[in-house]
Parts: structure tokens; sequence; C-alpha cells
């Protein structure tokens, strides 16, 4: 026999009804869950004892002074500081407030006396209890804090909230008192210092003054003090340009001069040189040469007169040479004079320098000792107006850092527990646990749940699904409410057979309980009320327990016939179900296992197929023992029986993969013993038929029944008729 090719598994996709599947079928658990947590939290809620809530408000302000001071900003000036008031909590709940709040109301010996049986508590005990009262808030948007307390005395409550808003108000004054009278001391330690080294500076620079032999002006500065000024010095130097510029330019007209005749220094002088001699002298001349050129006209050259006037001619010459001669003489004078004044300022300038660099390199020591004083001096004067500054913000008013806007008042009402709250939250809580448990429980439960499971991962067909709680049909007769869901079995099965002559059935499971030995009972009912001529064969050698369903002996049976002991119509017997026969198991001895797969058991079922329509074989769990997996492979058919919710499906698809390993015909699944009551998905295969079919009247169903038989018959199971008994 071909094993059966099955389809690729669909994708599993969730639905809502699933999700209310779920819930439904774990109903139980969901409640119990649900009340014992909402039981809970009702006892816990009257039991826990009531607390007052008192609550006091104080307005918190950054380190500052309540008007502007000399170093520092008014409190209402300060920059908004975003951890400040998360800093103001941790201060609140630190021990150098709270401990100063125990002291003060004396929590450790009433607290002791109140909780612990009169034992005084440590600080430390009392600090945890008092952080657990307490709870801290800011007001949105604004720079005040909410500080509650809860206690069963709601005296003590208001009492111990206004103590921690005093505490923690005076814990800022003392802070920023104790700060700065620690700065002010390290100012005043710093300005003490600051003058020892002015002291020990002035002896210094005393030293090197004397050493060095500075006095006078030069003794007072910071910086050397030149021979020559920069006054000076751009005087000589304004003084030098000029000179040397004088001297070129009477240089050059002096080689001029030189360069010219002593005719044309006469023509020339008189306009570059202020002479009165050489004017004279020239004037004199002019006047001669005229007299001389007018005697010439009416003497001859020998005339004591033209004579005497030529020699005055001659002697003017001379004299007029003779002092332009002295004219350049004096120029040439007058060009060095000017050019040795100038030499010597260049020289008088460059001793100056000279002097001036040595006397301050030698006396540069003294210079910066005078710088670094005064240095330190100006850093002095700044310390002692820091000091004088900081001693007047020191006295400053600071009452504002701190302020109680609105002081605790005892409560009227007690804020816990709440009960109304309480008791909606642990219902909720319960609802939510019992759901997640529920829904937990269904992820940890592999089993079989759903007919969409079993096609997805069994790769198999559905052919029946039996309600829970049914009965045998053997007792309850073909009328049973639970008989229609074998009939939608008994038409599966007879369409999904090949051939007509498969008629050999054995109905298995993976383990123990779920319900084949019923299934084939039932079935097997459901075939012979049919009209088939029907045989069930008890094959469960190990653990028989049909023949106490039929209430018959155990004597005879199975294996009497594969032991060649009795014949077939020696161990079969009579039910009380027209046209059903059973064949007992029979006892088995120790030593003849495995007969199942004897020779003697082929011939056996090649015999009955002969004799009977149908022939069902109830086997032992295909996982427990070979027995069924050997006899679904000698048989025709094989359907495997699944009880719902009961076994991990890993154990049901190894069941089925050893059918299939052994060549057993794998027809399909029977899911068993279904809750239609909760799982609505079940109802279409088997409540609804059953409403719809037992809503008629004996005969319509009757008729119903037998118009369903013949179709059946028709087209799977045509030419089946009722073989010889025997």
């Amino acid at each position: 026999m071909d094993p059966q090719q099955n389809s690729p598994a669909p994708e599993s996709k969730l639905h809502f009804l699933d999700y209310w599947r779920v819930i439904r079928i774990r109903k139980a658990i969901i409640i119990t869950v649900f009340l014992i947590t909402a039981i809970i939290a009702t006892a816990v809620t009257f039991i826990l004892p009531e607390s007052y809530a008192s609550t006091c408000r104080i307005k918190v302000e950054n380190d500052g002074a309540d008007i502007a001071g000399m170093t520092s900003l008014a409190t209402s000036q300060l920059p908004y500081d975003p951890y400040f008031i998360q800093t103001t909590f941790e201060i609140m709940q630190s021990q150098v407030v709270l401990s100063n709040v125990i002291a003060k109301l004396n929590l450790n010996e009433v607290w002791g006396k109140k909780y612990f049986n009169g034992d005084t508590l440590k600080t430390t005990e009392t600090m945890e209890i008092l952080k657990n009262r307490m709870s801290l808030a800011p007001v949105r948007n604004t720079k005040l804090i909410s500080i509650t307390v809860y206690s069963e005395d709601p005296k003590e409550a208001a009492q111990i909230a206004n103590t921690i808003a005093e505490s923690y108000k005076q814990y800022r004054l003392d802070s920023r008192m104790q700060a700065s009278t620690t700065g002010l001391k390290s100012l005043e330690d710093q300005f003490m210092q600051e003058s020892n080294q002015i002291q020990l500076a002035q002896i210094r620079i005393e030293q090197l003054r004397t050493k060095l032999g500075i006095s006078g002006d030069s003794a007072d500065s910071t910086v050397f003090m030149p021979t020559l000024s920069a006054e000076s010095l751009q005087k000589y130097h304004d003084q030098m340009i000029e000179g040397e510029k004088n001297y070129k330019e009477l240089a050059a007209q002096l080689d001029e001069m030189k360069s010219k005749t002593t005719e044309q220094l006469r023509d020339v002088l008189p306009n570059l040189v202020n002479d009165s001699s050489l004017t004279d002298l020239l004037n004199k001349l002019h006047d001669a040469q005229q007299r001389i050129a007018a005697l010439k006209i009416d003497y001859s050259t020998n005339n004591l007169t033209v004579t005497r006037v030529q020699t005055l001619i001659d002697e003017l010459n001379r004299q007029i040479d003779d002092r332009v001669n002295g004219i350049l003489v004096y120029m040439e004078s007058q060009v060095n004079a000017k050019k040795a004044a100038v030499d010597a300022i260049t020289l008088e300038v460059e001793k100056a320098k000279e002097k001036d660099q040595a006397d301050a390199a030698k006396n540069q020591p003294y210079y910066d000792e005078k710088r670094a004083l005064e240095q330190l001096r100006s850093q002095h004067a700044l310390f002692g107006a820091r000091i004088a500054a900081e001693r007047i913000d020191a006295n400053m008013p600071r009452n504002t850092l701190v302020q109680v806007t609105d002081p605790a008042e005892p409560g009227k009402e007690p804020v816990k527990p709440n009960k109304t709250v309480n008791i909606v939250l642990g219902l909720v809580f319960g609802l939510i646990m019992g759901v997640g448990l529920a829904f937990f429980i269904e992820y940890l439960d592999t089993s079989v749940k759903t007919i969409d499971d079993v096609e997805r991962t069994f790769q198999a067909p559905v052919l029946g699904v039996i309600p829970q709680n049914i009965g045998y049909l053997l007792d309850d007769g073909a009328e049973s409410q639970h008989a229609e869901a074998y009939r939608v079995l008994r038409t599966n099965l007879l369409f999904s057979r090949k051939q007509e002559t498969f008629n050999t059935i054995v109905v298995v499971s993976a383990g123990a309980g779920e319900g084949k030995s019923t299934t084939t009972i039932n079935l097997a009912t459901i075939f012979a009320q049919n009209g088939n001529r029907v045989l069930i064969v008890d094959s469960d050698l190990r653990r028989p327990t049909l023949h106490k369903r039929f209430k018959v002996a155990n004597n005879l049976g199975l294996t009497n016939y594969l032991l060649k002991q009795n014949k077939i119509p020696e161990i079969i017997q009579k039910t009380s179900v027209p046209g059903l026969d059973f064949m007992a198991s029979g006892r088995l001895p120790n030593s003849s296992m495995g007969i199942l797969g004897s020779a003697q058991m082929k011939e056996m079922i090649a015999e009955l197929k002969q004799r009977y329509d149908f022939i069902f074989f109830d086997s032992p769990p295909i996982l427990g023992v070979s027995d069924a997996s050997v006899i679904a492979s000698e048989v025709d058919l094989v359907m495997q029986v699944i009880q719902y919710r009961r076994y991990p499906q890993p154990m049901t698809i190894r069941a089925k993969q050893m059918i299939e390993k052994v060549g057993g015909n794998f027809i399909g699944i029977v899911l068993n013993n279904i809750n239609m009551s909760q799982d609505e998905g079940y109802y279409y295969y088997s409540g609804y038929y059953h409403d719809y079919y037992y809503s008629r009247n004996p005969s319509e169903q009757e008729a119903e029944a037998k118009a369903e038989t013949e179709a059946a018959a028709g087209e799977g199971d045509a030419g089946i008729k009722i073989k010889p008994k025997y």
C-alpha cells in the first residue's frame, strides 16, 4: 500500500476567536485566580491599618542674598537650575536633615515603644522608617515643594512634616553661613601670606638699590630711566638731520663756486652772499670803468688821468679777487664747522646710548623686583577689597532661602488604604493574572486543540469529531444523541477508501486512554446498525478490555486461533447488536510474544475478509508496544484516535510516523473527547448536525438515515453486500 501523499502544512494564523476559545476553555483557571486575587486584595485592604497624611509646602530658592551684594546676585536674580529641585529632595532625605528631625521629636524612643515593644531604635533604623513614611513632590512650574508624611496619628504626621521643613530651612542657613565663613577665612589667610611676601620683596629691593647705587627718580620708578629722555633723543635727532641738511647744501654750493672763474664769481657771489664790502668794491670798479671809458674818448692811454684811473681799476680788481677768495675760504670754514657740529651731536648720542645700555643691564634685577612688587601690591589690594565685600555679603539677610508657605495640619480622614482603589486594582490585577496564566498554560500545552492543529501539523484529514463524555452505543441504541458523530465518521471512512475491498480497519492511538476502544466499538456498532456484517477483534493481547464491555468471557479468542488451538467459528461470539460479532483477545502465554506478526495472523485476516463486510481491530497504544505497528502493516486501513488536549503533539506525530514507516495505509484522524460547549469551532462538525437531525420526528430521521446510507453505499461502498455468515 502506497503511503498517502501529504500536502504542505498551511501557515498558522491566530484569529480573535482563537483567543476567545482559550478564555472559554481556561475559564476555570481565570475565575479561580481572579477570585483568589480579589479575596486577598480585599482582605489585605481591610487588614492594613489606617494612615493619615499631612502636607507642608515650602518655597525654596538657590543660595543667594535677599538683596544683591558686592559679590553675589539677589535670590530673585539667580538663573534657573534644573537639578536644584532633585538635589533638594535628596538633601531632605539625607541624614543631616532627618537626624535633626528624629532628635527633636525623640522618634527613636517614641517609635520604639509604639512598634518594637519598647526597644529604643537606632537612628539609622528610625530614618528608614521615616523615609518610607514621607513623600516629596514639586508643584509644577513653581518653586514650591510639598512634604507629605503618613502616620496612624494625624497630629504626629503634621508635626513630622513641619519639623522636616524647619530642619531643612535651618540646614540651608547653616550651610550658607559655614560656606561664607570658610571662604572668608581662606581669603584672609591668603591675604596675610601676600602681606608677608610684600614685606620680603621690599627688603630685597632696598638691598639691591643700595648695592647698585640707584637714587633719585630712578629709585622710585619700576623701569630704567635712560640719560637721554625720549624728548632729548628726538631733539638731537632733529638737530642732526637739520645740520646734515645745511652742511650738505653749503658744501654743494661751495663746490659749485669753486668750479667757476673769478669773473663768474663776481657776478654770482653778490646774489649768493650778503657781503657789503664785495658789493662796495664791485660798485667802485663799475664807476671806475665808466670813468676810464669816458676819459679814453678825450684822452690817450698815456694821459695821467687815464693812467691814474687805470691804476685804480687794477687795485679794485685785486681787492675784489682777494675778497672773493676770502668769501670762498669763509664758506669752506662754515662747511667744516657744520660738519663738525653734526659729528659732535652724533658722538654725544652714541655715548649716551652706550651708557644707558650698560646701566640698564646692571640695574635690571632691581627693576624686575620693583615690577613684581607692584604686581603683588595690586593683587593684594584686590584681595583686600574682596574680603571687605565678602564680609558685607555675609551680613546680608538670608531668611528667604527656605520659606514655609503652608504649614501642615492634622488630617481629618485617613488616606491609606484606599479601599475602593485597592479592591478595584485587585480585581483588575486578578483578571489580568488569570488571563495571563490561562494563555501561559495554553502556550505550554502542545497537545492537539483544533482541527487546524491536526491538518497543519499532521498533514492528514480529520475523519470525525467525537463529543466529550460520550457513551457506548451498545447501551444507548441507534437513537443516541451521540450516534450522529459516528455516522459522520462512518461516511468519511467509506469515502476515504481507495478500493471497495478495503474492509479491515485498525484503530490506533499514541498513548493509553485516548478512546480508541470506545471509538472502535461505537463505529462498529454504527456499521452494524446500517445492515453490515461487522466483527470487532480485540488485538490488545497485553491489556484486553473489550470482553468486559461486551460482558463475555476471555477464555477463547484471537490467541487461541493464532496458536492453532481453535477455529474461527469457535472463537467468535455474538453481541446484543444484530450483525455485530466479537472476537476476544484470549489469554496470551508469556512464551508466545510476537504472534500477531505470524503467517497465521495473515491467514486469519484473509479469511475474515471473506466472512464479514468490515472487521475492526482494537490495538494497544502504538508507542507502547510493537503489536499495533504489526497490525497496522497487515490491515487495509489505519485510523488514529487523538484525544483532545491530552498528549503533546510530538507524541502523536511520532505515532503517525510509525504507522507510515511500517507501510500502514493511514487514512485520517479521529478527534475524541471534544467539549462542544466550550469550543464553538467543533459545533459545525457535530452539534449543528445533531440539532438539525434530531429536531425531526422518528420517521423523518429514519428516512434521512436510510437515504444517507444508500448515498454513501452508492459512491464509496458500491457493491457491498452481506457476505455469507460462515
